[in-house]
């Protein structure tokens, strides 16, 4: 059936799956080889898409907006993206490198002083450690010693995820005493869900502590991302939802993309879930009710380049249109948000081969705010040259030039991977290729 006909809402031209290379025996696949998950309660729903040379070949919505009611899930939903908003903030950076604002080799202490002459972290104990009496305190207090940093975090480390920076999961106890309002300062005790507050303030007091390690030598995932958004403010002289709005989302026809959500909208925004652990079971339980959401009730001035806090909330068709901008070098629909050569330095790796991504694994590398595969052994089946991201909550998309696809496969758990055999994004990447005829 011709969705133009039937009103249903198509974010890109429709094709019949053999016009552009597809089975169509295969594709009709892929609804039921995911029905599984959300009959098992490993996701509350799944909304597909998939498009190959600029056209439409699947698009589906199965499964329920919110357990308890049973209400369908629909192909307009509007989900929270957090990570996924990584790959907007790519291209942000880079439409502001096109403008002269910025270069990716700028050191960040550029815009914020206080990442100036960084220092690294000595973790093995030395002969002689320093010591210092606190103020106030009776007893002296060990010193973890420090080195001068080989160079300055740059614009490029916080995209690619190679700042040095430190985060909690690597604070040792003496910093916890040391830099203990520092690290307060730093929201590095928060939860990823619960990072509020000034993001600036945030920033600041990041670049007063010591680096885990010498800046581009290590991936440390999305602590560069909040300084990213801080200086895009700063150059720009816009809030990034200003920014994002004029430059990304209005031009490309993301309707329904921002970083909050009007009560209008309040009937597409579905429970969020998370994976809960009851009696030995594995179950979905409540993250979020829509109508008690921040993005919703909150006060909306919190915005989060990295998808901090929720971050960018879009449906998967806007978020297809992004998607196919960038596959089309830079433009869609005859307006240009990047120029070829432009997409090209952003989707490429910049993490060289002894740099281990890892939330991907070996074969992958990190470009300007997206995953980019090199190809590796044992090989997948998306080529190499493919790029994309994915959500906490859920929410995946990759590009593949050479074969000219998109795929975006969405939903609302937060941090379901903790959930044995939740591997619904594998299992949707696999029925897509096995369709390509």
């Amino acid at each position: 059936m011709n969705p133009k006909k039937s009103g249903e809402y198509w974010p890109l031209t429709f094709a019949e799956p053999e016009e552009v290379g597809f089975s169509s025996e295969r594709l009709a696949r892929i609804g039921p080889g995911l029905q599984k998950f959300i009959d098992k309660q490993k996701v509350p729903h799944l909304v597909t898409l998939v498009a190959r040379h600029g056209k439409i070949v699947h698009f589906e919505a199965r499964g329920y907006m919110d357990l308890d009611s049973k209400e369908p899930v629909q192909k307009d939903t509007i989900f929270r993206l957090w990570s996924n908003t990584k790959p907007i903030t790519g291209v942000a950076t880079m439409i502001c490198l096109e403008d002269g604002l910025l270069t990716l080799d700028d050191p960040v202490s550029k815009y914020i002083p206080t990442f100036k002459n960084p220092v690294v972290k000595v973790m093995e104990p030395l002969e002689r450690p320093m010591r210092r009496r606190e103020e106030g305190r009776g007893g002296p207090m060990m010193m973890l010693p420090t080195v001068p940093a080989d160079r300055e975090i740059t614009i490029r480390d916080c995209l690619r995820n190679t700042t040095g920076l430190a985060t909690a999961r690597r604070t040792p106890m003496q910093y916890l005493t040391e830099y203990r309002e520092v690290i307060s300062e730093a929201g590095l005790l928060a939860g990823p869900e619960n990072q509020r507050g000034s993001i600036r303030k945030q920033v600041e007091a990041l670049g007063k502590l010591p680096l885990d390690y010498h800046p581009g030598t290590r991936f440390e995932y999305h602590i560069g991302y909040p300084i990213i958004g801080v200086i895009l403010e700063m150059v720009t002289g816009k809030t990034l939802e200003q920014f994002y709005q004029e430059r990304i989302f209005i031009p490309l026809g993301m309707k329904d993309t921002s970083f909050y959500l009007s009560k209008s909208k309040l009937n597409r925004f579905p429970v969020c879930y998370r994976p809960v652990q009851t009696g030995g079971e594995w179950k979905l339980g409540v993250a979020e009710r829509p109508e008690t959401s921040d993005k919703v009730i909150g006060p909306k001035d919190y915005f989060e380049a990295g998808g901090g806090a929720g971050g960018v909330l879009s449906t998967i068709s806007d978020y297809a249109r992004f998607a196919q901008m960038l596959l089309n070098g830079g433009e869609l629909d005859g307006v240009r948000i990047l120029g070829r050569k432009t997409v090209e330095l952003m989707t490429s790796s910049h993490t060289g081969d002894n740099i281990q991504i890892e939330p991907v694994g070996p074969g992958f590398g990190f470009g300007m705010g997206v995953g980019v595969y090199k190809g590796g052994v044992p090989p997948i089946m998306r080529s190499a040259g493919s790029y994309g991201w994915g959500g906490a909550a859920g929410t995946n998309y990759f590009a593949d030039p050479k074969e000219d696809l998109i795929c975006a496969c969405f939903t609302q758990v937060f941090m379901g991977m903790m959930m044995p055999d939740n591997n619904y994004s594998e299992e949707f990447e696999r029925l897509v290729y096995q369709s390509l005829i």
